[in-house]
């Protein structure tokens, strides 16, 4: 029989909307309200504050590439320009996009549109986002094709190269710019899944030389766990780098400090909606961590959670 005393700690209170003020306020009235989603974005907030405030802790940023498509590349590229994280862990399109949106710009769309309307007007659509076709795979051709160009001159990790690619950019508004002028390593382990690790390998097949260290930025992980006294982590998605972010730091039994934001769901067994709780199973979460999923879209949620961290300071 569970005992009253234990598991009633604390009263549920109403959010007093007369009191709120600013994002952390909103925060902190959401943890005292207590209740579903909006608690554990609350929690997210205070353990994001933890890790950012925790200075021997090495902390990693996860994210999949479409919400670079959107107005959160904004977020991202705040969080890499003022280093609050050490190193990004991404898909391919993070590039893709990133540079894309530096050359051209997107557009707003809409769910409902047909199409087959789209295709035949040469849009791409990405959700709710709108991609004329020139401003996407063509643009990213042609300024890749004379990028690689410039680049063949030394062997490189693939990392390396995405810092040159950031520099070539030379655009304030890019992740990648940031990433290179803070020297962030963004890691991509299935770089050959987007339009830039295609155009690596068409570049490559026209008899052309690059000459590249593939184990390089695995060893540059395996460098950063080992001699990492902790280490956290803001997890955006699922996928391949959710995966690669927890996968390393099982090697050193886990990550101190970890949150989740996914609209997955864990009953069909997948790593994207797998919960903290399963990742400790397999050392990838200290038992002992801090840790919490908020379910929920991240183009809503990690704004917040920036925004209530910064309005707190």
């Amino acid at each position: 029989m569970i005992q009253l005393k234990i598991v009633v700690k604390e009263e549920v209170r109403d959010i007093n909307i007369d009191t709120v003020t600013g994002f952390y306020d909103l925060i902190k009235a959401m943890d005292a309200g207590g209740g579903f989603a909006a608690k554990n974005l609350a929690v997210a907030e205070s353990i994001y504050s933890k890790m950012m405030n925790d200075k021997e802790s090495f902390n990693f940023l996860s994210y999949p590439a479409d919400i670079v498509s959107t107005g959160m590349r904004g977020i991202l590229s705040y969080m890499t320009k003022k280093k609050m994280f050490k190193a990004i862990i991404t898909t391919a399109g993070t590039v893709d996009h990133d540079l894309a949106r530096s050359l051209n710009p997107y557009y707003h769309g809409d769910f409902n549109v047909s199409d087959v309307d789209l295709h035949k007007s040469k849009i791409h659509r990405l959700g709710n986002i709108f991609i004329p076709v020139e401003n996407y795979g063509i643009a990213i051709e042609r300024y890749l094709t004379e990028f690689f160009k410039k680049i063949n001159k030394k062997k490189y990790g693939m990392h390396e190269i995405i810092w040159e690619l950031g520099r070539s950019i030379n655009n304030e508004s890019s992740i990648l710019y940031w990433a290179y002028v803070n020297k962030i390593p963004v890691i991509i382990p299935g770089f050959f899944d987007g339009a830039f690790g295609y155009q690596l390998w068409q570049y490559v097949q026209m008899g052309n030389k690059l000459d590249i260290d593939f184990y390089m930025d695995e060893s540059l992980l395996s460098e950063i766990v080992f001699k990492a006294k902790r280490t956290g982590a803001l997890i955006i998605g699922g996928g391949i780098s959710k995966h690669h972010t927890i996968w390393w730091n099982q090697f050193k039994e886990g990550l101190d400090y970890a949150i989740y934001i996914t609209t997955a769901q864990e009953f069909d067994g997948s790593l994207s909606g797998a919960r903290p709780r399963e990742a400790i199973s397999w050392g990838k979460i200290k038992e002992k961590g801090l840790f919490v999923t908020v379910d929920g879209d991240a183009t809503i949620i990690v704004p917040l959670i920036v925004l209530a961290y910064l309005n707190k300071k």
